[in-house]
């Protein structure tokens, strides 16, 4: 089962809709999104093609075509945003079963690659927030970040994860490896 994983919109139809194409390339099973859909944050400069409601709209034209989508509430996002999506993305974090491993998938602003919850050996941790691709292993946990599909920092292209036959890809939207690791 292949799943895609993007993150940190931020409002940014220009981007989401350079995922979307990814995920038609990459026909995930479930699409997964780590938060921060539709707002920008105080922190950050607009992003490139700046349209919440477009955001949103495509969204949940992606959601009501059938294609399976999981999502988690990021620092930007609020109440108010839920009621424009049309599928849950208010929870802290979601749990995915994934060829035999625990997948805890969340935004990262609560539990983080420096704050984790209680995992086990073999169990993979993927957040968004940092906006900054990581794929590593701490004491047997996997820790995973696909980046920002829309705001990138430090340099970092605009980027998206897959995970597949265990091993995870962090990829740009030329179809670059960033990083890549063995589960």
């Amino acid at each position: 089962m292949k799943l895609m994983f993007i993150s940190d919109i931020h409002g940014s139809l220009y981007w989401l809709e350079q995922a979307l194409a990814k995920a038609e390339e990459e026909q995930p099973h479930t699409l997964v999104i780590l938060g921060d859909f539709l707002y920008h944050g105080p922190r950050n400069p607009l992003p490139e093609g700046y349209n919440p409601q477009g955001v949103a709209d495509r969204l949940n034209a992606y959601n009501q075509s059938g294609k399976s989508l999981a999502a988690v509430r990021g620092n930007c996002d609020a109440e108010v945003d839920q009621m424009l999506l049309h599928f849950p993305m208010m929870g802290d974090y979601v749990l995915i079963l994934h060829e035999g491993r625990k997948i805890y998938a969340t935004h990262g602003h609560g539990f983080s690659i420096d704050h984790l919850p209680a995992l086990a050996p073999q169990d993979v941790f993927i957040q968004g927030h940092t906006h900054l691709p990581v794929a590593e292993v701490k004491d047997g946990i996997t820790l995973l970040n696909p980046g920002s599909i829309a705001l990138p920092k430090e340099n970092n292209p605009n980027s998206y994860g897959v995970l597949e036959n265990g091993e995870f890809l962090i990829k740009d939207f030329s179809g670059n490896i960033i990083k890549q690791i063995r589960l």
